[in-house]
């Protein structure tokens, strides 16, 4: 009777770990079309909170806090020490610089957890900055966003871009497009690169204090411990 019980405990066990190794393995984003207008609605979903927000900073740890991506929801600036990008003419008018203003370029992968969401590239005039801010900039993994809080920061969003879409155009009038579906477990091959923000950073006052150019990872739909595919 004891050895029966050992064995069913030890079948149910083992059926148990399989279950969750069988899980464990299937891709988060199967090629099926439930999962690519899921996809849709997540990025839709996103854009449109950063877009109307003052704060991507703060949209970012939400989303990461609402999805479960990491045990402390906080956003963390990892510097990229890369090649020194010079600021456009196009930026310089926009944030209404004289030459005697000086341009710094920061170049950070915004993260949460192990997750990076986004990479930043961002021109900002230092001397519409307090000294504390300088500092913090050059010296600390805190986001851009954060450290200027004290102004009451406002965004105006110049540029947008789209870089992968789930689905095809026109794919509401497709019925074809509905037969999309998986029996081999198929992950969807998604790109690193999803979509682009370019903003125009002021204080409440309305000086322009830095343009920041955005790029939004795969990342940012990576849930828990499951995969995405690149």
């Amino acid at each position: 009777m004891i050895n029966s019980r050992i064995f069913l405990m030890v079948s149910v066990a083992l059926f148990c770990n399989s279950i969750q190794s069988y899980a464990e393995e299937l891709p988060q984003w199967r090629d099926d079309f439930f999962s690519r207008v899921e996809i849709l609605a997540l990025l839709q979903t996103l854009n449109v909170q950063l877009l109307s927000s003052n704060s991507a900073t703060v949209v970012l740890e939400n989303w990461c806090a609402d999805h479960h991506m990491a045990s402390l929801s906080k956003i963390t600036a990892r510097f990229v020490n890369d090649q020194d990008k010079p600021v456009s003419e196009e930026t310089r008018k926009r944030l209404i610089l004289d030459f005697s203003d000086r341009v710094k370029y920061r170049h950070v992968q915004l993260s949460c957890g192990s997750h990076i969401l986004s990479e930043a590239d961002n021109w900002y005039v230092p001397s519409r900055l307090t000294d504390q801010m300088n500092r913090a900039l050059n010296s600390s993994d805190t986001p851009f966003g954060k450290i200027i809080a004290p102004l009451d920061p406002y965004r105006r969003t110049v540029e947008t871009k789209i870089y992968w879409s789930p689905l095809d155009k026109g794919w509401e009038n497709d019925i074809e497009q509905s037969k999309i579906t998986s029996h081999n477990n198929k992950a969807i091959k998604l790109p690193k690169y999803l979509f682009m923000h370019r903003a125009l950073v002021s204080s409440k006052s309305g000086l322009p204090i830095s343009e920041v150019v955005e790029t939004y990872t795969n990342e940012a739909i990576n849930f828990d411990n499951k995969l995405v595919y690149q």
